[in-house]
């Protein structure tokens, strides 16, 4: 079991985080027109998903922008922020944003993603968010690139992110 720092505390994490190599887990999420995806929806794809605890907050936010600004109109490659926030809430964020280079996922219905992908927050505060992370998953539905961020306020490191899915375009 992982842990991850909020505020100064460790904090536990749920599940086993998959690492490069290793076949990514199935999840499913709700889009903003409350239809279900899964991980076979985005097929043909280089994926990258974002798991945050919540598009309400700062950080979660910025790191949103970064990867719509950064990783905008690279082929066959699909962004998909996934948080707790109900899908109405992510959809007015982004609109309000002008983002419109990500797909965002709900977990109000199914937490398959932060459990089966171990950042599953288990305590305290978050607990039944997700910590923040960052995984790239190949058209093979391969794990190329994953990262926790240890500390749940700090942002993840883009530019690896971007690298692991320049190479894959």
């Amino acid at each position: 079991m992982a842990t991850v720092i909020h505020k100064g505390n460790p904090v536990a994490l749920e599940g086993t985080m998959p690492s490069a190599g290793q076949k990514a887990p199935d999840f499913k999420v709700v889009k903003d027109d409350l239809t279900e995806v899964s991980l076979d929806s985005f097929q043909g794809k280089v994926k990258v998903l974002i798991g945050v605890p919540s598009l309400d907050t700062a950080v979660c936010q910025k790191e949103t922008r970064e990867f719509n600004q950064k990783l905008a109109g690279l082929p066959d490659t699909v962004v998909l922020v996934i948080s707790g926030d109900l899908p109405f809430a992510m959809k007015r964020f982004c609109t309000t944003e002008g983002i419109a280079n990500v797909v965002t996922g709900s977990q109000f219905r199914d937490m398959s993603f932060s459990k089966n992908y171990g950042v599953h927050i288990a305590e305290g505060g978050l607990k039944g968010l997700s910590a923040r992370a960052v995984f790239v998953v190949d058209k093979d539905n391969t794990v190329q690139y994953a990262e926790l961020v240890p500390e749940i306020g700090l942002e993840p490191q883009y530019e690896k992110t971007v690298e692991a899915v320049q190479k894959l375009v």
